[in-house]
Protein backbone atom coordinates (compact mmCIF):
# COMPACT_ATOMS: atom_id res chain seq x y z
CA UNK A 1 0.00 0.00 0.00
CA UNK A 2 1.40 2.93 -0.83
CA UNK A 3 2.57 5.57 2.40
CA UNK A 4 -0.21 7.96 3.03
CA UNK A 5 -0.01 12.03 3.18
CA UNK A 6 -0.47 11.40 7.03
CA UNK A 7 2.36 9.22 7.36
CA UNK A 8 4.52 10.81 5.51
CA UNK A 9 3.78 13.90 7.37
CA UNK A 10 4.88 11.94 10.67
CA UNK A 11 8.02 11.09 8.83
CA UNK A 12 8.65 14.54 8.54
CA UNK A 13 7.86 14.95 12.67
CA UNK A 14 10.12 12.14 13.10
CA UNK A 15 12.85 13.62 11.44
CA UNK A 16 12.54 16.87 12.93
CA UNK A 17 11.74 15.62 16.69
CA UNK A 18 14.21 12.49 16.49
CA UNK A 19 17.26 14.81 17.99
CA UNK A 20 15.26 16.52 20.88
CA UNK A 21 14.15 12.82 21.87
CA UNK A 22 17.49 11.49 21.61
CA UNK A 23 19.06 14.05 23.08
CA UNK A 24 16.85 13.80 26.28
CA UNK A 25 16.60 10.41 26.23
CA UNK A 26 20.51 9.00 28.02
CA UNK A 27 20.31 9.53 32.02
CA UNK A 28 21.54 12.46 32.96
CA UNK A 29 24.45 11.25 34.72
CA UNK A 30 25.56 9.60 31.09
CA UNK A 31 25.88 13.21 29.79
CA UNK A 32 23.74 16.20 30.16
CA UNK A 33 23.69 16.93 26.55
CA UNK A 34 24.91 13.84 24.34
CA UNK A 35 25.97 14.41 20.79
CA UNK A 36 26.69 12.31 17.94
CA UNK A 37 23.96 10.32 18.55
CA UNK A 38 23.61 8.16 14.71
CA UNK A 39 22.80 5.16 12.90
CA UNK A 40 19.08 5.07 13.97
CA UNK A 41 17.26 2.47 13.11
CA UNK A 42 13.26 2.27 13.44
CA UNK A 43 11.68 -0.45 14.08
CA UNK A 44 9.17 -2.34 12.06
CA UNK A 45 5.99 -1.48 14.02
CA UNK A 46 7.53 2.19 14.46
CA UNK A 47 7.57 2.23 17.95
CA UNK A 48 10.94 1.88 18.67
CA UNK A 49 14.50 3.58 17.75
CA UNK A 50 18.16 2.39 17.96
CA UNK A 51 21.13 4.35 18.07
CA UNK A 52 24.20 3.99 18.99
CA UNK A 53 26.17 6.21 21.63
CA UNK A 54 29.82 6.19 22.23
CA UNK A 55 30.23 2.71 20.96
CA UNK A 56 27.38 0.90 22.49
CA UNK A 57 23.67 0.37 21.30
CA UNK A 58 20.14 2.24 22.70
CA UNK A 59 17.07 2.13 22.26
CA UNK A 60 14.52 4.68 23.19
CA UNK A 61 10.67 4.78 22.18
CA UNK A 62 9.81 6.90 19.50
CA UNK A 63 7.54 8.67 21.69
CA UNK A 64 10.22 9.61 23.87
CA UNK A 65 11.29 8.68 27.11
CA UNK A 66 14.69 7.18 28.52
CA UNK A 67 17.38 4.94 26.10
CA UNK A 68 17.97 1.42 27.62
CA UNK A 69 21.50 0.27 26.14
CA UNK A 70 21.59 -3.24 24.54
CA UNK A 71 25.05 -3.66 24.42
CA UNK A 72 27.46 -2.31 27.30
CA UNK A 73 31.61 -3.38 26.10
CA UNK A 74 34.69 -1.96 25.70
CA UNK A 75 34.16 -2.93 21.98
CA UNK A 76 32.52 -0.62 19.31
CA UNK A 77 29.15 -1.69 18.62
CA UNK A 78 27.20 -0.20 15.75
CA UNK A 79 25.19 0.06 12.59
CA UNK A 80 22.19 -1.80 14.02
CA UNK A 81 19.22 -3.01 11.83
CA UNK A 82 15.89 -4.58 12.29
CA UNK A 83 14.78 -8.23 11.38
CA UNK A 84 11.58 -7.62 9.51
CA UNK A 85 9.68 -10.12 11.92
CA UNK A 86 11.23 -7.40 14.90
CA UNK A 87 12.26 -10.01 16.90
CA UNK A 88 16.25 -9.58 16.25
CA UNK A 89 18.88 -7.10 15.64
CA UNK A 90 21.94 -7.27 13.76
CA UNK A 91 25.31 -5.32 14.22
CA UNK A 92 28.81 -4.75 13.80
CA UNK A 93 31.51 -4.68 16.67
CA UNK A 94 34.88 -5.54 16.74
CA UNK A 95 35.04 -7.03 20.01
CA UNK A 96 37.07 -10.14 18.53
CA UNK A 97 39.55 -6.87 16.74
CA UNK A 98 37.90 -5.88 13.42
CA UNK A 99 34.28 -5.62 12.52
CA UNK A 100 32.10 -9.04 12.73
CA UNK A 101 28.18 -9.09 12.39
CA UNK A 102 26.82 -10.40 15.55
CA UNK A 103 22.93 -10.84 16.37
CA UNK A 104 21.08 -10.53 19.56
CA UNK A 105 17.63 -10.38 20.64
CA UNK A 106 15.90 -6.80 20.41
CA UNK A 107 14.68 -6.90 23.48
CA UNK A 108 18.15 -7.73 24.47
CA UNK A 109 20.10 -10.54 25.62
CA UNK A 110 23.29 -12.75 24.91
CA UNK A 111 24.54 -11.43 21.19
CA UNK A 112 26.15 -14.33 18.81
CA UNK A 113 28.80 -13.77 16.30
CA UNK A 114 27.98 -14.77 12.68
CA UNK A 115 31.06 -13.86 10.54
CA UNK A 116 34.60 -14.29 11.47
CA UNK A 117 36.36 -12.84 9.09
CA UNK A 118 39.53 -10.68 8.68
CA UNK A 119 38.30 -7.95 6.74
CA UNK A 120 35.38 -5.49 8.73
CA UNK A 121 31.52 -6.92 8.31
CA UNK A 122 29.21 -3.95 8.40
CA UNK A 123 25.58 -5.60 8.18
CA UNK A 124 22.72 -3.22 6.18
CA UNK A 125 19.80 -5.13 6.16
CA UNK A 126 18.18 -9.13 7.13
CA UNK A 127 17.06 -10.65 3.53
CA UNK A 128 13.02 -10.49 3.45
CA UNK A 129 12.49 -14.30 4.81
CA UNK A 130 14.86 -13.22 8.31
CA UNK A 131 17.04 -16.26 7.50
CA UNK A 132 19.56 -14.40 6.74
CA UNK A 133 21.84 -10.85 6.92
CA UNK A 134 22.82 -8.73 3.99
CA UNK A 135 26.55 -7.27 4.96
CA UNK A 136 29.25 -5.29 2.89
CA UNK A 137 32.73 -6.88 3.15
CA UNK A 138 36.37 -6.49 1.44
CA UNK A 139 37.11 -9.63 1.44
CA UNK A 140 37.67 -11.46 -2.20
CA UNK A 141 37.38 -8.96 -5.49
CA UNK A 142 37.16 -10.98 -8.87
CA UNK A 143 39.58 -11.14 -11.60
CA UNK A 144 37.43 -8.14 -12.67
CA UNK A 145 38.30 -5.87 -10.41
CA UNK A 146 41.68 -6.35 -9.68
CA UNK A 147 42.21 -2.88 -10.96
CA UNK A 148 41.23 -1.44 -7.45
CA UNK A 149 42.53 -4.48 -5.25
CA UNK A 150 41.97 -2.33 -1.85
CA UNK A 151 40.17 -2.58 1.16
CA UNK A 152 38.09 0.31 0.40
CA UNK A 153 35.97 -1.43 -2.20
CA UNK A 154 33.96 -4.06 -0.55
CA UNK A 155 31.63 -6.52 -1.94
CA UNK A 156 27.54 -7.48 -0.91
CA UNK A 157 27.84 -10.54 1.33
CA UNK A 158 24.82 -12.40 3.21
CA UNK A 159 24.90 -14.84 6.30
CA UNK A 160 22.57 -17.06 8.04
CA UNK A 161 21.26 -15.69 10.98
CA UNK A 162 22.11 -19.55 12.32
CA UNK A 163 25.75 -18.47 11.43
CA UNK A 164 27.49 -20.72 8.76
CA UNK A 165 29.90 -19.52 5.65
CA UNK A 166 28.76 -16.17 4.08
CA UNK A 167 27.50 -16.24 0.67
CA UNK A 168 28.92 -13.54 -2.08
CA UNK A 169 25.64 -11.60 -3.39
CA UNK A 170 27.31 -8.93 -5.55
CA UNK A 171 31.08 -8.63 -6.53
CA UNK A 172 31.00 -4.47 -6.65
CA UNK A 173 29.99 -2.26 -3.57
CA UNK A 174 26.50 -2.14 -2.67
CA UNK A 175 26.08 0.08 0.85
CA UNK A 176 23.14 0.35 2.46
CA UNK A 177 21.60 -2.56 0.54
CA UNK A 178 18.00 -3.27 1.82
CA UNK A 179 15.53 -5.52 0.38
CA UNK A 180 12.04 -5.29 -1.41
CA UNK A 181 9.22 -6.93 0.18
CA UNK A 182 9.07 -9.67 -1.86
CA UNK A 183 13.00 -10.53 -1.27
CA UNK A 184 13.42 -10.50 -5.29
CA UNK A 185 15.27 -6.71 -5.31
CA UNK A 186 18.10 -5.44 -3.60
CA UNK A 187 18.46 -1.61 -3.84
CA UNK A 188 21.72 0.38 -2.45
CA UNK A 189 24.19 3.13 -3.46
CA UNK A 190 27.25 2.86 -5.42
CA UNK A 191 30.47 3.77 -4.37
CA UNK A 192 32.92 5.01 -7.46
CA UNK A 193 35.97 6.20 -5.41
CA UNK A 194 37.44 7.74 -2.48
CA UNK A 195 35.47 10.66 -1.12
CA UNK A 196 34.16 11.17 2.29
CA UNK A 197 30.77 10.00 3.00
CA UNK A 198 30.68 12.73 5.62
CA UNK A 199 31.47 15.44 2.81
CA UNK A 200 28.83 17.84 1.95
CA UNK A 201 27.62 19.59 -1.37
CA UNK A 202 29.90 17.08 -3.19
CA UNK A 203 30.17 17.04 -7.14
CA UNK A 204 32.44 14.96 -9.01
CA UNK A 205 32.59 11.64 -10.94
CA UNK A 206 32.95 9.64 -7.77
CA UNK A 207 29.22 10.85 -6.15
CA UNK A 208 26.96 8.19 -5.24
CA UNK A 209 24.03 6.85 -6.84
CA UNK A 210 20.99 4.85 -6.29
CA UNK A 211 20.89 1.17 -7.61
CA UNK A 212 18.75 -2.15 -7.81
CA UNK A 213 19.63 -5.47 -8.51
CA UNK A 214 17.02 -8.05 -9.60
CA UNK A 215 18.07 -11.48 -7.95
CA UNK A 216 16.09 -13.42 -10.56
CA UNK A 217 17.30 -11.74 -13.76
CA UNK A 218 20.62 -11.33 -11.87
CA UNK A 219 20.80 -7.27 -13.69
CA UNK A 220 21.89 -4.33 -11.99
CA UNK A 221 20.05 -0.85 -12.77
CA UNK A 222 21.33 2.59 -12.05
CA UNK A 223 17.92 4.28 -10.75
CA UNK A 224 19.46 8.09 -10.63
CA UNK A 225 21.93 10.38 -12.49
CA UNK A 226 22.17 13.78 -9.84
CA UNK A 227 25.76 14.73 -10.49
CA UNK A 228 25.76 15.41 -6.75
CA UNK A 229 24.88 12.87 -3.98
CA UNK A 230 22.10 10.01 -3.74
CA UNK A 231 22.28 7.52 -1.49
CA UNK A 232 20.53 5.51 1.45
CA UNK A 233 17.51 4.04 -0.73
CA UNK A 234 14.89 2.57 1.23
CA UNK A 235 11.83 0.56 -0.48
CA UNK A 236 8.17 1.56 0.20
CA UNK A 237 5.94 -1.35 1.00
CA UNK A 238 4.49 -1.67 -2.66
CA UNK A 239 8.08 -3.16 -4.11
CA UNK A 240 8.03 0.21 -6.99
CA UNK A 241 8.71 3.14 -4.64
CA UNK A 242 11.50 3.82 -2.81
CA UNK A 243 12.96 7.00 -0.78
CA UNK A 244 16.62 7.83 -0.55
CA UNK A 245 18.46 10.80 0.45
CA UNK A 246 19.58 13.48 -1.85
CA UNK A 247 21.62 16.89 -2.14
CA UNK A 248 19.64 17.89 -5.57
CA UNK A 249 17.81 21.16 -2.87
CA UNK A 250 21.37 21.62 -1.96
CA UNK A 251 21.41 19.91 1.42
CA UNK A 252 20.61 16.39 1.88
CA UNK A 253 17.00 15.98 1.78
CA UNK A 254 14.86 13.05 1.89
CA UNK A 255 13.46 11.91 -2.22
CA UNK A 256 10.81 9.78 -3.58
CA UNK A 257 10.72 7.77 -6.71
CA UNK A 258 10.07 4.93 -8.10
CA UNK A 259 11.71 1.65 -10.28
CA UNK A 260 8.68 2.16 -12.82
CA UNK A 261 9.69 5.89 -13.43
CA UNK A 262 13.20 6.40 -11.80
CA UNK A 263 13.47 9.81 -14.03
CA UNK A 264 10.79 11.52 -12.06
CA UNK A 265 11.65 12.36 -8.15
CA UNK A 266 9.68 14.20 -5.46
CA UNK A 267 11.46 16.36 -2.56
CA UNK A 268 9.77 14.77 0.78
CA UNK A 269 11.47 17.23 2.86
CA UNK A 270 13.11 20.80 2.72
CA UNK A 271 15.81 21.29 5.10
CA UNK A 272 18.33 24.04 4.05
CA UNK A 273 20.57 24.08 7.43
CA UNK A 274 21.99 20.52 8.03
CA UNK A 275 21.45 17.51 5.94
CA UNK A 276 19.02 14.73 6.67
CA UNK A 277 21.33 11.34 7.52
CA UNK A 278 20.82 7.29 8.22
CA UNK A 279 17.28 7.12 6.02
CA UNK A 280 15.28 4.12 7.71
CA UNK A 281 11.69 2.47 7.16
CA UNK A 282 9.33 0.88 9.38
CA UNK A 283 6.24 -1.02 7.93
CA UNK A 284 4.49 2.55 7.51
CA UNK A 285 7.23 5.07 8.73
CA UNK A 286 10.21 7.18 7.61
CA UNK A 287 12.66 7.83 10.28
CA UNK A 288 15.81 9.71 9.42
CA UNK A 289 17.70 12.28 11.36
CA UNK A 290 17.91 16.05 10.32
Amino acid sequence: MPISRRTLLRSVLLSLILPAVLAGALPLAAQDHPLWLRYPAVSPDGGTILFCFKGDIYKVPAAGGQAVPLTISEAYDYAPVWSHDGRSIAFASDRFGNFDVFIMPAGGGEARRLTHHSASDIPSSFTADDTGVLFSSARQDTAANVQFPMGLFSELYSVPVTGGEADLVLTQPAIAATVDPSGTKIIYHDQKGYESEWRKHHTSAVTRDIWVYDLKAKKNTQLTTFKGEDRNPVFDGNGDDFYYLSEQSGSFNVTKSSLSKPAVSTAVTDFTKNPVRFLTRATDVLLSVG
